[in-house]
């Protein structure tokens, strides 16, 4: 799907899963060469910039797990500077570029696209839009984060094995898709401001800041996490521990106890007490004392 968008200063050219039709009409309309076609019609496996007479492309992938439901966990957009256009290439739809559109066309409603405006400042726009969607990611994943904390103190350490993991894999997600955005964005920046002017050098480095606000957030929630699976980690060896220590006692008290009643029920003759009056009770009694005396001891020695 072909969307175009045109402010005073500046055109803005959006194709989402688009057709090879439709690229090859973008790249014929601002000259971009038939070679660029190819780069446009699929998508891109790293994240890159690259350099072309006229115009910047960079490739740049973004977390979108919680957006889609988990069906993929990311989603990649591909950007196209040049002097007085931007065109931004998606295969899925995004929240991001569909936010701006509406942008444009209220303004367009409102009679207030005819204000100047430059390449800088789409794409900073959109990179706002871009960034928020992944910190609303975040503030998903914090939730989750939050009720896994208050699952753990909560005697759910067992349950919260899969949930850790689950958690940690969605920030390993982000901290691999947003860890590279600093370099790609550097470089778009040197890149742009070299070909098209320092104007949209300097959105492009706010733009690097936005990004460097969410990776770093990601990096303090990985932290977070972290700490959280060590304590469910020494939570549940304790628990374990306490399990172990009390199966012991309980082995250590019984042993004495079967060895006993084994004795007394060897098949001989001269066995003392067997045979005496009220035998069986006065076995029990000396079985139960011992077993008070086994736990005594145990209490005294604090082992449980």
């Amino acid at each position: 799907m072909l969307s175009r968008y045109e402010k005073k200063g500046a055109i803005w050219v959006d194709l989402e899963n688009p057709t090879l039709d439709e690229i090859v009409a973008v790249t014929n309309e601002f000259d971009l060469g038939s070679l660029f076609v190819e780069e446009l019609l699929t998508p891109t496996a790293k994240p890159h910039v690259d350099i072309y007479p006229g115009f910047v492309y960079t490739v740049l992938h973004f977390p979108a797990l919680r957006f889609t439901h988990g069906l993929e966990t990311s989603h990649e957009i591909d950007i196209v500077l040049g002097k007085d256009f931007i065109i931004t290439v998606h295969y899925t739809a995004e929240s991001a570029t569909y936010d701006l559109t509406k942008m444009f066309e209220a303004a367009a409603l409102m009679r207030d696209d005819k204000k100047n405006t430059n390449v800088g400042i789409i794409f900073l726009e959109l990179a706002q839009r871009l960034y928020q969607a992944a910190d609303n990611e975040l503030d998903a994943l914090e939730d989750t984060i939050r009720t896994i904390e208050d699952n753990i103190f909560e005697g759910k350490e067992k349950e919260m094995v899969s949930a850790i993991s689950i958690a940690s894999r969605e920030l390993f997600t982000h901290k691999r898709l947003l860890g590279s955005h600093h370099d790609v964005l550097g470089a778009l920046e040197n890149a742009a401001t070299s070909l098209l002017g320092d104007d949209i050098g300097r959105y492009i480095k706010a733009a690097n800041t936005l990004h460097y606000r969410v990776h770093s957030r990601a990096l303090i929630m990985s932290d977070v996490i972290n700490e959280l699976r060590e304590t469910n980690i020494a939570l549940l060896s304790t628990r374990q521990n306490e399990i172990m220590k009390n199966l012991t006692i309980m082995a250590f008290v019984t042993f004495p106890l079967t060895l006993i009643a084994a004795v007394f029920g060897m098949n001989t003759r001269d066995t003392p007490i067997v045979g005496a009056p009220h035998d069986f009770i006065i076995i029990l009694v000396g079985m139960g004392i011992l077993t008070v005396l086994f736990f005594a001891y145990f209490k005294l020695r604090k082992w449980f």
